[in-house]
């Protein structure tokens, strides 16, 4: 058995369905619901007696003790986070509370449960955080990627808030001995991505005739990371990796905001014209940059292979043209996410098992 938190969001979902398509190990999924957490997320696992979904939060000190003692798992997988730079300029007190505070709660409780454990399992034991990228700053055009032991320069409410997180798993670590394990991540794209992010919303708007707002000169560069290479990465690490360390996750792929449009674009295009047969880049719209917005980031995962073999799957082209299939095939997920209407199938479909 494994605990899953924000098992109901992007990369957690794509996680635990991955997970589940691999493994008959029982899954506990707890997660708190906001604006991006989404049960339709999991449909396919309804009825499915080796994931329990429980709604609530990593701030919960009593209920993740209780969900400790009754499920006993062997690990503990951290995706719970507010995660949108924007988000965070406009609201950070969210940020603090959910990535601080709460990473602090679920780690003070699970050393807890961990420090009570049989010998055994008490060495077995595994606490994976997932973190950003983003902790580490900004990068000039020619400096080196982002290596794990790159100094921590968070310029935004959101990765100043995950570096505390980072920094608080890391002396849960040294201080009291918790087994940790933690990951940071560049961007991560694919299907279930909630449309606030550049490539969903960037469909998204394309398909319903709106602008494509793109931030300053688009030429802020990313890292680009397939979200079922990520959770592949993830497993390899718990599976594998050294207690105490941080591996950087990374898809090999640097590319600027507006060649990442461009690209979108150019498979709607082909997959799905215009019904006037003008091309979808004609939709750009260029756009006062956000406060603050770092120019790039790079992963270098070479450790990552090194130490656990660990490589992506798929390349950047192949990635993205998976992914604009998954939403031109899921216009009714895209729709309820939207509207909100996906918190009202939620109240119909699971109104008996919401804990």
């Amino acid at each position: 058995m494994i605990l899953v938190t924000g098992g109901a969001g992007f990369i957690g979902a794509n996680f635990v369905l991955d997970w589940l398509a691999q493994s008959d190990e029982p899954v506990v999924n707890l997660d708190k619901l906001t604006y991006a957490g989404n049960r339709e997320n999991l449909a396919s696992l309804q009825g499915d007696a080796r994931h329990v979904f429980v709604q609530g939060d990593i701030g919960d000190a009593e209920l993740i003790a209780r969900l400790l003692a009754e499920h006993r798992p062997r690990a503990v997988i951290n995706f719970a986070a507010e995660s949108h730079v924007d988000r965070s300029i406009h609201g950070p007190g969210e940020f603090i509370q959910t990535n601080v505070v709460g990473t602090f709660r679920l780690l003070d409780a699970v050393r807890g449960y961990w420090a009570a454990l049989p010998a055994s399992e008490k060495e077995a034991f595994r606490f994976l955080h997932v973190s950003t990228d983003e902790v580490y700053g900004s990068l000039a055009a020619t400096d080196p990627a982002f290596a794990e032991n790159n100094r921590y320069e968070p310029n935004s409410p959101y990765s100043a808030s995950k570096a505390a997180s980072d920094h608080l798993v890391r002396a849960w670590h040294h201080t009291y001995g918790l087994p940790v394990l933690t990951t940071n991540c560049s961007n991560n794209y694919g299907p279930l991505h909630f449309p606030e992010k550049l490539i969903p919303l960037m469909i998204v708007n394309a398909l319903a005739g709106k602008a494509l707002p793109v931030y300053g000169d688009g030429m802020q560069i990313r890292d680009w990371l397939y979200v079922k290479d990520h959770c592949s990465a993830i497993r390899r690490v718990l599976q594998a990796g050294r207690v105490g360390e941080t591996y950087n996750v990374g898809g090999w792929n640097e590319k600027p905001n507006i060649e990442i449009v461009q690209t979108v674009c150019a498979l709607l295009d082909e997959l799905r014209p215009r019904a006037d047969g003008q091309p979808y880049a004609s939709q750009i719209s260029y756009v006062t940059d956000r406060p603050g917005h770092d120019r790039r980031y790079a992963i270098d995962a070479r450790k990552l292979e090194a130490e656990l073999g660990w490589k992506p799957a798929e390349t950047f082209e192949t990635g993205i043209r998976k992914t604009v299939q998954w939403y031109l095939a899921n216009p009714d997920w895209v729709a309820h996410v939207q509207s909100g209407a996906y918190r009202d199938w939620v109240s119909q479909q699971y109104a008996d098992t919401a804990a």
